[in-house]
């Protein structure tokens, strides 16, 4: 039996088994990590219509507006509640960029940090184990908030950064590994390419700003793709049938 097979054949135990792994390498090899201040230095800063940062505040409307078709017509409750981090995420996000400051990126990070954990447990529930997914919705939001609890009381993002980056690196394992239960599998790698691109478009924010004549910047077309990520999600549980197995 090779790895595949021995992962299809204990699911549990290797998701249960790579987070316990990932945690214990992160905190044992990985030195705290703070807040870097220079985070907060956008480079895109224009007013326009009397808004602050104006892109980058704006850019965070379809947030909102796919956060809030994915509540009107998803009705899973991981699902419902992935989709109501979304629409927060679209006013918290513009909170904080109308004016940048650590108090602001709490917030901003929240609904984030519910909406990555909830999606997770989505993926457990449907791919894997009904039953331990919807157990796990609880313990893994609130693990989401706690990171971000972690992070204002100690100035430490590590629980932060596994909490965002481990269910980009296990998710497409478990739609890769395990058989779907509906269609539109595509929607979610699609979901990931998306948030794959949005993540390169934040780290090149001035980059694109000074090679676009200044007119938008990085960030701003983060918020667009991350949000395009989002509603590949929203098609997925729009268009998606029950597949019917053997």
């Amino acid at each position: 039996m090779g790895l595949s097979g021995a992962i299809r054949s204990h699911p549990l135990m290797f998701l249960f088994g790579l987070a316990a792994v990932s945690l214990l390498a992160l905190f044992l090899l990985v030195p705290p990590i703070p807040q870097p201040q220079d985070y907060q230095h956008f480079a895109d800063d224009k007013t326009v219509l009397g808004i602050p940062n104006f892109w980058n505040v704006v850019s965070n409307l379809p947030f909102i507006l796919v956060g809030a078709i994915g509540l009107w017509q998803v009705r899973d409750l991981s699902a419902r509640i992935f989709f109501f981090g979304v629409f927060l995420t679209g006013f918290s996000s513009s909170y904080y960029h109308w004016n940048p400051n650590d108090a602001g990126l709490f917030w901003d990070r929240l609904p984030m940090s519910v909406a990555f954990m909830a999606i997770l447990a989505n993926a457990i529930e449907e791919r894997i184990d009904a039953k331990v997914g919807r157990a796990l919705l609880l313990p893994l939001v609130t693990l989401g908030i706690a990171s971000l609890l972690l992070w204002r009381q100690t100035d430490d993002l590590r629980l932060y950064g596994w909490v965002q980056f481990f269910p980009c690196l296990v998710l497409p394992l478990i739609f890769w590994l395990f058989v779907p239960k509906y269609s539109g599998t595509w929607y979610w790698f699609a979901a990931a390419g998306c948030y794959l691109f949005a993540k390169v478009l934040e780290y090149s924010d001035a980059v694109i700003y000074s090679a676009g004549y200044h007119i938008m910047a990085g960030h701003a077309l983060k918020h667009v793709a991350a949000a395009g990520a989002c509603y590949a999600i929203l098609r997925a549980f729009q268009t998606r049938q029950a597949l019917v197995r053997n």
